[in-house]
């Protein structure tokens, strides 16, 4: 085992975790996942249209986007679960809050981006986090933001219904600040990210690649040799008159 060099967490458990991490990530996509939320085959010919784009090549797009999708929830995982193995009392509850520290009484919501939560959920979250401060006054609730503007450790000013409230035990944090506050080190999270590709690169060497096939085009020419009219029929079959659509 290389040594990482980070004070706040064993070189065993880093390196299980990236491994937990990388082994989460999606190679393969059939097309009943593929149209799980239902293709929109009216956006895609617009694509192939306005970008002057062979059919396929749209499609192979649209795949990818959808596996990138999948391995953007993955490195959420990577973000909250890390906590884990900080020690000092951090923990990652099955559900509730995305990580809490009983002993010091925080209570944290992680979000990738600064910009994710619509109004309705963030005032949903401020009124979970005022919930936990009526039960309990000494309690401190983050917002973490791993992609925020800039960094930051600031009260989470918030507007429900009509007026502007704010909180000092209410507080938004981006991801530095919040690995100074867990570890007691300014620098932790730069640190973490500066010996990340290195443990990436040994994970990848030492895991066994899933080299799953992708099967939405040819499952999708075994419905009709025209790829968008097999959309369009998937997509409108139980709509009037596409027992006879042509293109």
């Amino acid at each position: 085992m290389r040594n990482y060099g980070l004070s706040f967490i064993s070189d065993v458990d880093l390196f299980n975790h990236v491994k937990g991490t990388v082994e989460k990530y999606r190679f393969a996509i059939d097309l009943k996942e593929f149209n799980k939320n239902i293709i929109d085959p009216i956006k895609l010919t617009f694509d192939s249209k306005i970008y002057q784009k062979d059919f396929r090549e749209i499609l192979e797009s649209e795949v990818l986007r959808q596996l990138d999708k999948s391995n953007t929830n993955h490195i959420g995982y990577f973000h909250q679960n890390i906590f884990k193995y900080f020690g000092n009392g951090w923990r990652v509850p099955d559900q509730g809050f995305d990580v809490v520290n009983d002993a010091e009484k925080i209570y944290v919501e992680m979000k990738n981006k600064h910009n994710t939560m619509n109004s309705s959920s963030s005032q949903k979250t401020y009124i979970k986090m005022q919930n936990v401060l009526t039960k309990n006054k000494s309690a401190k609730c983050f917002l973490v933001e791993v992609m925020a503007k800039k960094s930051q450790d600031i009260p989470w000013a918030m507007s429900l219904d009509g007026d502007s409230i704010s909180n000092n035990q209410i507080r938004r944090v981006s991801i530095d600040k919040f690995y100074e506050i867990v570890t007691g080190k300014k620098h932790s999270f730069k640190d973490l990210c500066q010996i990340l590709p290195t443990v990436i690169g040994d994970v990848v060497e030492n895991v066994t690649q899933r080299n799953g096939v992708n099967t939405v085009l040819i499952e999708l020419e075994n419905l009709s040799p025209n790829l968008l009219k097999s959309l369009y029929l998937m997509a409108f079959k139980k709509y009037q008159g596409f027992e006879e659509f042509k293109l």
